[in-house]
């Protein structure tokens, strides 16, 4: 029995979890389809304010919004109740003064009562300022406007084709020709009941248009009464000149001298109104309906997903309002100096709320309220995408952002952005994809800011970009529950060292220099380290990031560290192939450490790295160079009886001295050294980019003996004195060699490179000065061959 019911509840609760998932996707669905449909409803706040301009529950006591779902039901009934009374008026006027009716006395007490509420009502509706488009509360200035105009209640007929006009759910051609035919059958009702009205009431009876065709008229019948009167009001409206039916007495033809005036004048409001919408149509509303149509389709084809569909039809739905108001293109349109006036007006308010720019000069924040943008976004939309490059950082004016993050194809809302926040500076800042989906929530107003922008405003003052940085570490401190990724360390203290609270391994590792610049200028340590003693050198060097390496060793960080696999940085750096931040490192390493040239060859023969070991020898490190312990690296590799390794380094010039030969048979001894002789030794390719070194050489010099025992020095060669080269503006480029050991060489070189004899030839520098030593040519040194030693200056 215990079984039976469990299984009986288990059966009834997820019977109940399925009704319940599948309420919720109606709910969703409907909501969606809501979003849209009340876009329309919506009215779109000024520039720069943070309101939205809309009637909140409770917030104005009393008054109504002219949106209201309700309100616009009581509004349609009107419109109908003004149609009947604007019909039934003039024919009870006319036709039934007389004898009249029960059953239209009893509808027109109940029209007024309608009225009556509705005389009460409008003075609490607000009313929307045809001038500035927003919504007016002030109860007085509601008052006043219905007391000047509510007389008029054709109006509401009038607003209410409108509308409709703009609704895609009917035909905007058949709309407006119902609008010309109600109008049309109105007014012609109208004036057959005004003219029947003078028929009655003429003082000498049977002197009258109608008395002229029936004589007994007042005992005829309603029908054929009403009949005859609203004939000749067509006739005359749409014919010229008369025919059975024509006026009689004087007041009748005073009335149709009038009338047909005013045919005049309606008859080109019909035919103008028909040309226009036959040929061209109010070309704004039928191009705005041609593009739903055209989305619309377009959704239906592709079989774009519902959400996706709602996107688009409520994106274009608001750039039509939008572009009613004319705001941005206005803005635009005028001189450069009165458009940042006026974004200063609007927009400086919101941006110096924004947390990033709070302590900043106004002098920044003028530069970047210069380059703002304001846009409004339907609800729903997504502003910025999971993945996305950080292009645009957004600042919130009204309205409000959804931050999602999406698991497993679920999508979480993390946290909800109000007005006076800002989204997207986390990618913009640390160089890095967008870590989440920003959506809107409800119809916001967003000002959009470039990146570039905001980069290049933080580097006008070194002060300000400091406090903008300092905002940044100090807000998202606090929010570390946001799931920023690898941002964060753990275990940071909440008001402690800021080296706590941002990991430059992160940053270093998206290759946002000036962001890495800026930290370090904060006082955040250079050799911080991960789990695995990995510092940002080591990440830096690793993913090829050039200038990161360049930023790490201005602020003076520690070159020689080693991780837990005892890799140091330029270790990395020649494992990933970088080689031109090998060369920045080596050449800086080379200063401080003579050894290094021996440590690298020593650590690759002792792993047995032939691939990394060819590489430090294609960079010119001698084959012999002894590391700290003395050692060379085909000692170490005989050692670790690595003999591939050791081929390589005998191949390529390594000494074989008593401790080698004793190790290796004669036979393979003779047999690589013959190899040696005929050129198996690797050579540093001439394509290795000249300018590595250079491009750096003002952050540190590698002179003198340090540098050349540990790195070969290259030079450039150039054909002519240097004098005579620039006077006859020579362009012909020169050569880059390795530096012999000897000028003979250096001449013998020359001569093989430029085609002629060079025994007796000059070198001298770039300021003419004849080098008669090899030992004064410093690496990267410029110099020039001459080829007649009797050039005279």
């Amino acid at each position: 029995m215990e079984v039976k019911f469990a299984s009986n509840s288990t059966s009834i609760y997820s019977s109940f979890k399925k009704n319940v998932k599948k309420a919720e996707e109606q709910v969703i669905n409907s909501s969606r389809d809501l979003n849209f449909r009340s876009l329309s409803k919506l009215i779109i706040p000024p520039l720069g304010s943070s309101g939205s301009n809309q009637i909140q529950n409770g917030s104005k006591g009393r008054i109504i919004s002219p949106m209201d779902s309700r309100y616009r039901c009581w509004e349609t009934l009107m419109v109908l109740l003004v149609a009947y009374s604007a019909w039934v008026c003039p024919f009870e006027i006319a036709f039934m003064n007389s004898s009249p009716n029960k059953e239209l006395y009893i509808a027109d007490n109940i029209v007024d009562i309608f009225f009556a509420v509705d005389i009460v009502l409008t003075f609490f509706v607000a009313y929307i300022d045809p001038r500035t488009q927003l919504l007016v509360l002030d109860s007085r200035k509601i008052a006043t406007r219905y007391l000047s105009t509510w007389f008029w209640r054709l109006r509401r007929v009038k607003n209410f084709f409108t509308r409709i006009e703009k609704d895609i759910r009917f035909s905007y051609f058949w709309v407006r020709c119902a609008r010309l035919l109600f109008v049309t059958l109105f007014l012609a009702h109208s004036a057959g009941c005004l003219y029947y009205f003078l028929a009655i009431k003429y003082p000498h009876q049977g002197k009258t248009w109608i008395g002229s065709a029936i004589p007994n008229f007042r005992e005829t019948s309603l029908w054929i009464r009403y009949i005859s009167a609203l004939y000749w009001s067509i006739t005359t409206l749409t014919t010229v000149g008369y025919g059975d039916l024509h006026a009689v007495n004087t007041l009748e033809m005073v009335f149709i001298i009038f009338y047909m005036l005013f045919n005049l004048g309606l008859t080109a409001y019909i035919i103008g109104n028909m040309t226009n919408l036959v040929v061209e149509g109010t070309s704004r509303t039928m191009e705005f309906r041609s593009s739903i149509e055209a989305a619309s389709s377009f959704g239906s084809r592709n079989r774009l997903p519902p959400r996706l569909r709602d996107q688009i039809l409520a994106y274009m739905c608001l750039r039509f309002k939008a572009e009613s108001l004319n705001q941005q293109q206005l803005i635009e349109q005028l001189p450069k100096t009165l458009c940042k006036s006026i974004r200063q007006h609007l927009f400086l308010p919101t941006v110096e709320k924004v947390y990033l720019f709070k302590g900043v000069s106004s002098e920044i924040l003028l530069l970047l309220v210069a380059d703002v943008k304001a846009e409004y976004i339907p609800p729903r939309e997504d502003v910025i995408m999971h993945n996305e490059a950080p292009d645009d950082v957004y600042i919130i004016v009204s309205g409000e952002v959804e931050m999602i993050d999406c698991d497993k194809d679920k999508e979480i809302v993390v946290r909800t952005f109000k007005s006076e926040d800002i989204f997207g500076e986390v990618g913009a800042l640390c160089s890095r994809p967008q870590i989440s989906t920003y959506r809107t929530k409800t119809l916001s107003q967003l000002l959009r800011l470039k990146t570039s922008s905001l980069i290049e405003a933080m580097k006008t003052r070194q002060e300000d970009n400091v406090t903008v940085i300092k905002n940044f570490l100090q807000h998202h401190q606090k929010m570390k529950d946001l799931s920023l990724g690898d941002l964060f360390l753990d275990g940071g203290e909440e008001d402690g060292d800021p080296n706590m609270s941002i990991n430059l391994l992160t940053v270093a590792s998206t290759g946002n220099a000036a962001f890495l610049n800026e930290l370090l200028k904060a006082g955040l340590d250079p050799d911080i380290g991960d789990s695995k003693g990995r510092t940002p050198l080591h990440i830096a060097a690793s993913k090829g990031h050039e200038e990161c390496v360049v930023v790490l060793l201005k602020h003076a960080c520690n070159i020689h560290l080693k991780d837990m696999n005892g890799n140091t940085a330029l270790w990395d750096a020649m494992a990933t192939k970088h080689h031109s931040i090998f060369l920045i490192l080596y050449h800086w390493a080379s200063i401080s450490d003579s050894y290094i040239a021996g440590d690298l060859l020593c650590m690759a023969a002792r792993r047995n790295d032939l691939t990394v070991a060819k590489e430090l020898l294609k960079h010119g490190l001698h084959v012999d160079s002894k590391d700290r312990h003395g050692l060379t690296a085909i000692q170490v590799a005989i050692a670790e009886n690595h003999v591939d390794m050791v081929r390589l380094l005998m191949m390529n010039g390594a000494e074989a001295n008593d401790a080698v030969k004793n190790k290796i048979s004669p036979v393979n001894l003779n047999e690589m050294l013959q190899k040696r002789e005929v050129g198996h030794r690797i050579s540093m390719p001439n394509a290795l980019d000249e300018d590595v070194l250079r491009k750096h050489e003002n952050e540190q010099d590698c002179s003198g003996e340090s540098f050349r025992g540990s790195c070969v020095p290259r030079v450039s060669i150039y054909k002519g004195h240097p004098v005579a080269r620039r006077e006859s503006h020579c362009t012909d480029p020169g050569r880059l060699i390795r530096l012999p050991n000897s000028l003979v060489e250096l001449k013998n070189i020359a001569g093989n490179k430029f085609g002629f004899d060079a025994r007796d030839a000059l070198v001298v520098d770039g300021g003419g000065a004849e080098i008669d030593s090899i030992e004064v040519i410093r690496d990267n040194d410029k110099l020039f061959i001459v080829e007649n030693p009797y050039y005279v200056m």
